[in-house]
């Protein structure tokens, strides 16, 4: 390809985005209560080929609240999406950190995650999130049961399966994806029922492994399968498998990093009481992966929760309580996703209730829309045109930047 023609291919890949941006200005948002109306402030810009920012303000029911917008352009081979994070399941760091240190020209915030443990003193949080997450096609985590997960109430119908990604053909999606595990001592399986989890469902055995990181195991053992706040267990244990071999047990789960090619089982009730008969030098095998609902393999993927499908709002959505918000649309059959967030700053963070978020989504275009965490966590990055690193493009409602556990990352070519 010639110097003109890569130019011209350029100029045609952001004037498709400005023009599907520009359809924003004065455009009216209907199906929501009450309805909000959108009004542009500008024709965007361009970050990098296929990828083009903008900001723009909606009337909602709480008030004006601004929106900021990053428009991907999936069929460019010189864009892809991918996993934010800071390199281990249970660990937090800002947005604008993880994306410069994955140069990422730009991204938002993800999942919800554990962020306190004051209903259990002594307990330390883990900041891990609560849905499923795969960074580069590697399966990093399982989703917490629905009762441990902390965000809004979820819609009708929906779990904490639910995810967002990029499959292997390139297509961003919504799916579904389930822990399907086992572990195996002479010759009889059990059901694994976590991945490196913040909490894990009670009378089961969750694995452990090095992306975890060095946080306590211990909160995995707390709350119930319907309350988040209940109790920690009386009734736990551990065990270290290490080249298929228990190599050491502990009546309470420990902390520290775990060893590459180690993995670490955590019981509670009945599931302590398997690991409890297991002895040292005894062979166990662990085999776990996530199942995707469709049945497609993902390069990334990452949780929170569905709020439009087929066009739709989901049925049940929050027409009460606004806030500031992050979430993510997909259009035109998955070769073009919306990354939106909602400013936090004292004239805006009234910001949008779910359901006026779902609308705002549809009328970008977004026949598929996900809400991820909101509130302070909520915060969209971008290059300033000939910058080395990412900035703040929204601001964010604590004032400065929340550390999170993961984003959508946009890297390009």
């Amino acid at each position: 390809m010639t110097p003109s023609h890569d130019r011209s291919r350029r100029r045609r890949e952001a004037l498709t985005l400005l023009t599907a941006l520009g359809t924003l200005a004065g455009a009216a948002l209907t199906g929501a209560a009450p309805a909000a109306a959108a009004t542009g402030t500008g024709t965007g810009t361009t970050i990098a080929a296929g990828v083009v920012y903008r900001q723009y303000d909606l009337t909602a029911g709480a008030g004006v609240t601004r929106a900021h917008v990053l428009a991907v352009d999936l069929t460019s081979t010189r864009v892809r999406l991918g996993l934010l994070y800071p390199g281990k399941v249970a660990s937090r760091a800002p947005l604008s950190q993880q994306a410069t240190a994955q140069k990422a020209v730009a991204g938002i915030n993800g999942d919800f995650f554990d962020i306190t443990e004051a209903q259990h003193p002594g307990v330390a949080a883990t900041g891990a999130s609560v849905g499923p997450a795969i960074a580069n096609g590697k399966v990093l985590k399982a989703a917490v049961p629905r009762g441990q997960r902390f965000g809004p109430e979820l819609p009708p119908g929906t779990d904490t399966d639910a995810v967002f990604g990029v499959s292997g053909d390139g297509r961003a999606r919504l799916d579904r994806l389930a822990l399907t595990g086992t572990v195996t001592v002479l010759g009889r399986g059990v059901p694994l029922r976590g991945l490196n989890q913040y909490a894990l469902a009670e009378n089961s055995i969750g694995a452990y492994t090095s992306d975890w990181g060095g946080v306590s195991r211990a909160r995995a053992t707390c709350g119930t399968d319907t309350e988040r706040a209940a109790p920690c267990g009386t009734s736990t244990y551990e065990v270290t498998v290490k080249r298929g071999r228990v190599v050491s047990g502990s009546a309470r789960p420990g902390s520290g990093p775990i060893a590459a090619g180690a993995t670490v089982l955590v019981g509670r009730e009945a599931g302590a009481q398997r690991l409890r008969a297991l002895v040292e030098g005894q062979r166990v095998s662990v085999r776990y992966g996530l199942t995707a609902a469709s049945q497609r393999a993902y390069r990334f993927a990452l949780g929170g929760y569905p709020v439009l499908t087929g066009g739709q709002p989901l049925p049940g959505l929050d027409t009460r309580t606004s806030a500031v918000r992050t979430a993510v649309g997909i259009a035109n059959g998955g070769q073009r996703v919306l990354l939106f967030a909602v400013d936090g700053a004292p004239a805006y963070r009234d910001g949008l209730t779910i359901a006026e978020v779902a609308v705002a989504l549809k009328s970008l275009g977004a026949t598929e829309g996900f809400s991820l965490d909101g509130g302070g966590s909520s915060t969209l990055v971008a290059r300033a045109p000939g910058a080395a690193r990412v900035s703040v493009r929204n601001h964010p409602s604590d004032g400065t930047e929340r550390a999170v556990p993961n984003g959508i990352g946009v890297f390009t070519q």
